[in-house]
């Protein structure tokens, strides 16, 4: 399966963007999607997960309540809305994948599917 993340883009701090992940092969029941984003010079860190089937989130508690995470079966998409976007929250996202997760949604060594990486920029 191939991820295709976009989406980013330059946004004022306060502002939104929606971002989307859609995959080339089907994407099972048992499937997790997650965001994940890195910023110069740190490390990649988690943002977001959802499982496809219960449709269950999780969220880094940076960004809790400020963005959705969400998805669509049909489109095999997924997608994170970010609301009241912080400078801090520049970094380049990226989407990711794996068909059996039981728990660690928030690790990302435990995904192995990964999409290209979409830059996002918050001016103050």
């Amino acid at each position: 399966v191939q991820l295709q993340a976009y989406g980013g883009g330059l946004v004022q701090a306060g502002g939104s963007l929606r971002l989307s992940c859609a995959a080339s092969g089907r994407i099972f029941d048992s499937s997790v999607m997650g965001w994940f984003r890195q910023a110069p010079g740190k490390e990649r860190e988690f943002v977001a997960a959802i499982r496809w089937s219960s449709g269950t989130t999780y969220y880094a508690d940076s960004v809790k309540d400020r963005f959705t995470i969400s998805r669509d079966n049909a489109d095999d998409t997924v997608y994170l809305q970010m609301n009241s976007l912080k400078p801090g929250d520049t970094a380049v996202y990226y989407c990711a994948a794996e068909w059996i997760l039981r728990s660690r949604e928030y690790d990302p060594h435990e995904y192995h599917y990964w999409g290209q990486g979409t830059q996002v920029t918050v001016s103050s």
